[in-house]
């Protein structure tokens, strides 16, 4: 049985990451990087596709696991009746070599422990069978373009297309394991001693973990986050990926299984107010240079998101021999999404470079340049339909969310203008600013429900409407935001969560349904600290708090009725979201504040226009 996906912890090292269940097993490894193809397991759980287990012969799950304080270093103890030891999981610095290298090394804790050991290296998502050689020192195995040894003292043999091993660990003792990926054509690598390995790790980790700003009784969740987020970063590029997983599905048993192995320009305004406001200016600096790169070129072909490298085919494919996560199909690799109009991504890159000029991050002059191509483009389509934040499979609609971020584009280009002395045609930025403020006024607001609505002419909300004052469209005083706020809580809030959206409107195009969206939650609590609500906000990021696993990660999605994670793991929209909360929560300047500042008041206050624009 498939271990549920909040019994996995999480080890990175900046390049690529893995995933270690609490039954010893590691289940998930790209290698060489987060979106290689020369991954195992394809499935969670899967041994016919790849795993490997390290844990008592007898069995069972740990008794504790924790990460080395500070570190992505993970502990995992089981205990028998003859004693406990303890499994340490780390990824070392691949800039050491170039190689990438996993080290696994059980420690003895008390009395003796029988253990055993099970590889089943299964490569390209569990398709490739690698050819493998014996050495007296473990083994080495050759597919296409990839290598791996396995270096450990520990006896192995070969039976059934998997590699084991049984041992004794004694109080005292350390026997390490240690798998490197290679590329075949150069020579093996030579050994590495462990412990170094992970003095070297431990100290690294510590050494950045230790500038995380204080955040009151909410620092060590913060300092958490931020280690699972700098774990999820590709340091060569600076690209952070939004999860190191694919497929892992949204409903169990259903269709909504996607790719996150990827950077989305979406994500950057928040990405940058969470390192930046904990003091970690040089990451967001990397992430600003990569989104600068990544969206250069002709404006009408920037997408929502790209490879860690600023790659742009993402092409989207199945792997129908893999029977998926907990028999979730299909298995996808891939994101169909890149190619979709999404109007909102221009103003949340409008808005990123805003926030780093705020913040005195270093803009260079042709960034500037790039913007005002960006508007010209906006210019043009601005009141085009879309597929929305959301990445709607289903027909193209007016969402109020995307309209809500052109004017968002548009009011950062004013504001660079009349705020850091930029060059621009500021008057006609000013009058299209307005006109889309009206358009959304009109056509995004319904008088009967006395709210935003999610696509002009619908009847229904999604939670992106929760953004309103953050970004400085709307006062958080507004009735019209107040109204809002009370729809959402009405139609989405679901025992305590909120979802995106209602799937059973069919505005998705897609089958079936899903847990709750965990960053939406975050967001309603950023709601409710811009409204006054204060207790009500901390009430639910405590809730929020409690949904975490053992280990303080989160998925995507929360489904409180199975009571279990769901989606792609861990997710860094949801532990960004958790940044900035407790941010919000512990200092008046602070993200939806500061963020919010970038609105015009006399946009924001206009009152309601009730004839629609588009003849809906």
């Amino acid at each position: 049985m498939a271990l549920r996906i909040e019994d996995y912890g999480f080890i990175g090292n900046m390049h690529t990451a893995a995933l270690v269940g609490r039954d010893g097993s590691i289940d998930w490894l790209c290698l060489p990087r987060f979106d290689s193809a020369a991954c195992f397991s394809a499935i969670l759980g899967s041994a016919d596709n790849g795993r490997w287990l390290i844990a008592p012969s007898e069995g069972g799950m740990a008794v504790r696991r924790q990460y080395r304080e500070g570190t992505a270093i993970l502990e995992t103890t089981f205990q028998t009746e003859e004693g406990e030891a303890t499994v340490i999981d780390f990824l070392a610095d691949p800039e050491r070599d170039g190689n990438v290298e996993l080290f696994r090394i059980v420690r003895g804790n008390r009395g003796t422990v029988r253990m055993r050991t099970e590889l089943v290296l299964r490569l390209d998502y569990g398709h490739v069978i690698p050819w493998l050689r014996r050495h007296d020192y473990g083994l080495t195995a050759i597919a296409g373009p990839d290598g791996l040894q396995l270096r450990t003292p520990v006896r192995l043999e070969g039976r059934d297309m998997k590699t084991r091993g049984e041992f004794d660990v004694r109080a005292g003792d350390r026997i390490p394991f240690t798998l490197t990926w290679f590329p075949s054509h150069l020579p093996l690598p030579g050994p590495q001693d462990a412990d170094i390995a992970l003095s070297e790790a431990e100290a690294r980790w510590r050494r950045w973990s230790a500038h995380c700003a204080p955040v009151g009784e909410w620092t060590e969740a913060v300092s958490r986050s931020l280690i699972t987020l700098k774990a999820m970063t590709y340091s060569p590029t600076g690209g952070i990926v939004a999860a190191p997983t694919t497929s892992l599905p949204e409903e169990i048993g259903g269709v909504r299984n996607w790719d996150y192995r990827f950077c989305w320009i979406r994500d950057a305004t928040l990405t940058l107010y969470a390192l930046i406001t904990s003091g970690y200016r040089e990451e967001a600096r990397a992430w600003r240079e990569w989104l600068l790169r990544a969206a250069a070129g002709e404006p009408s072909r920037l997408q929502i998101m790209y490879g860690i490298s600023g790659e742009r085919r993402l092409q989207e494919f199945e792997l129908p021999w893999l029977p998926g996560y907990e028999g979730s199909a299909p298995v996808r690799v891939g994101n169909g999404a890149h190619g979709q109009l999404q109007i909102d991504v221009y103003g949340e890159l409008m808005d990123a470079l805003h926030v780093a000029r705020k913040h005195e991050l270093e803009v260079y002059e042709e960034s500037w340049t790039l913007q005002k191509a960006i508007i010209g483009h906006l210019e043009e389509i601005w009141d085009s339909a879309d597929a929305g934040i959301w990445e709607m499979r289903g027909p193209p609609r007016h969402f109020t969310h995307s309209r809500m971020m052109a004017w968002v584009g548009v009011d950062r280009a004013v504001k660079a203008v009349e705020t850091f002395g930029l060059e621009g045609p500021v008057d006609r930025w000013r009058e299209l600013r307005d006109r889309i403020h009206d358009d959304v006024c009109a056509n995004g607001f319904d008088t009967e429900l006395n709210s935003f609505v999610q696509y002009y002419g619908g009847k229904t909300v999604d939670a992106s409407l929760l953004l309103m004052a953050q970004v400085g469209f709307i006062d958080a005083e507004d009735p019209r935001f107040a109204g809002t706020v009370a729809m959402i809580e009405r139609e989405l809030l679901v025992d305590g969560l909120v979802l995106r959206y209602r799937t059973e409107h069919d505005t998705d195009g897609l089958p079936g349904d899903e847990g709750a969206f965990l960053a939406c939650s975050f967001w309603l609590a950023d709601a409710y600290i811009l409204m006054g609500r204060y207790e009500e906000a901390r009430k639910l990021f405590d809730y929020l708090l409690s949904l975490r696993n053992d280990l303080g990660l989160l998925a995507e999605e929360y489904h409180p009725h199975v009571d279990r994670q769901l989606g792609n793991f861990p997710q860094a929209f949801s532990h960004i979201a958790l940044v900035n909360t407790a941010q919000n929560l512990a200092s008046y300047k602070a993200p939806a504040r500061d963020r919010s500042d970038g609105a015009s008041a006399e946009t924001a206050r206009q009152p309601i226009q009730t004839e629609g624009r588009h003849g809906i």
